[in-house]
């Protein structure tokens, strides 16, 4: 498979860009990285293989879109103890989801988290491109 597993729910198609600067930044920092919406994982095989995860929503009305909440579901009953992982989050206002996905990946599955989760307006604003892609050469650093 892979070495990273990124895995985004989007409204607008915002969140997938994210998902795909991470994916460079992986890439760039010599590994390989898969991306999947969040429609389609279906059970926790379809997220076994990898030695890393990255989780990202976009935030709507205060929270993150329901294929990303059932992912996080699925994922509890996927071994992720000690693994890298990060999350992020497209968000017009408040953001909420990018952080609610990393404390659920920290507490609740007991991963080795980055040091924060990546949560940007829009990947073309205010140097979302390179904070995009430096969260992936950091996730790449953690392998």
């Amino acid at each position: 498979m892979g070495d990273f597993l990124i895995v985004y729910a989007s409204r607008t198609g915002e969140t997938k860009k994210i998902a795909e600067l991470i994916a460079e930044g992986i890439r760039i920092g010599g590994h390989v990285a898969t991306i999947k919406n969040a429609t389609e994982i279906k059970s926790e095989d379809d997220l076994k293989g990898f030695k890393g995860y990255i989780f990202g929503s976009s935030t709507y009305h205060g929270e993150m879109i329901s294929s990303m909440k059932q992912v996080l579901f699925i994922a509890e009953r996927a071994e992720f103890e000690n693994l890298p992982g990060g999350s992020f989050g497209a968000f017009g206002w408040s953001g909420e989801a990018a952080q609610r996905i990393f404390d659920t990946m920290k507490n609740i599955y007991k991963m080795k988290m980055t040091g924060s989760p990546l949560m940007l307006k829009a990947s073309w604003l205010q140097g979302g491109i390179v904070m995009a892609q430096d969260y992936g050469k950091a996730m790449a650093k953690m392998l």
